[in-house]
């Protein structure tokens, strides 16, 4: 890959097909990214912070969209995309939190981890994304130790 494109950012791609581990998969496939991107200078809590939108992100797939088909993870520099496409057209509904339940509680948690996310139509799907900043300190993609 040329310097130029590099200095643009870089993308990591997992195809998914669901199934037994999916969650932990697509957390493994993060950790590695984010340490080789180096990340993990910037302390542990923020990559605490983003594989725990992974796990959200990836588990309401498999509990509201019929399972994850991908995961991707685009780091530029000052910002890191993380996207989960699955086969259901429907955007993510909020519901009314209940405090006292279990569960109800990943969209609150993306919103307060997250720069800001959303969801996109892709093909008969969709994709559902959140944007987060590097921490201070972390290397642009493409520069020494990034």
């Amino acid at each position: 890959m040329g310097a130029g494109l590099r200095r643009q950012g870089q993308t990591r791609r997992l195809g998914l097909s669901g199934g037994r581990g999916v969650v932990a998969r697509c957390r493994d496939f993060t950790a590695r990214a984010l340490a080789d991107w180096g990340w993990a200078q910037g302390g542990r809590e923020s990559t605490d912070d983003v594989l725990l939108i992974v796990s959200e992100l990836v588990t309401n797939a498999c509990l509201h969209a019929g399972g994850p088909t991908e995961l991707a993870l685009r780091h530029r520099p000052g910002l890191l995309r993380i996207e989960v496409a699955d086969a259901d057209p429907a955007p993510p509904a909020p519901r009314p939190r209940e405090v006292s339940l279990p569960g109800g509680h990943g969209l609150v948690v993306l919103d307060r981890l997250s720069l800001r996310w959303g969801s996109e139509p892709r093909g008969a799907g969709k994709v559902v994304w959140a944007e987060v900043a590097p921490p201070p300190g972390r290397p642009a993609p493409g520069r020494p130790g990034a």
